[in-house]
């Protein structure tokens, strides 16, 4: 089933290793294939990747986006130990995260990372 695409004015998304960015008016569109997606505001750049979480989610959009889970594999493990000790109490999200990686759900383990870097930022000191 195809998925509907509707993006504001120069709103860019994510399609495979491709960036689309709309023109000047509202645009939509159907994107039919297994082809990995995200919006620009669901992404997470190398150089926003500062916290735990975000560093997470930035190396499983990476597996998601380049169809090579092998490849950051390693960087994951390290990653996700490295949150259990700053977010020892989110342990439950962060094994959520684990069985979506584990499973190839990489689209529902980014919805779970946003959890956590929810909380992570409602744990750091203001």
């Amino acid at each position: 089933m195809p998925l509907r695409v509707e993006l504001k004015p120069f709103e860019r998304i994510v399609i495979g290793d491709s960036v689309i960015i709309n023109s000047g008016t509202r645009a939509t569109f159907l994107v039919d294939g297994e082809t990995p997606i995200l919006r620009e505001k669901d992404t997470v750049t190398a150089e926003t990747a500062n916290t735990p979480a975000r560093r997470l989610y930035h190396c499983v959009q990476m597996m998601y986006l380049k169809n090579d889970a092998a490849r950051y594999r390693a960087s994951y493990l390290d990653l996700v130990s490295e949150l259990a000790i700053v977010l020892p109490d989110a342990r439950a999200l962060i094994d959520g995260v684990d069985r979506h990686v584990a499973a190839g759900s990489l689209y529902k383990a980014l919805k779970e990372i946003r959890k956590l870097m929810k909380r992570e930022e409602e744990a750091s000191p203001a």
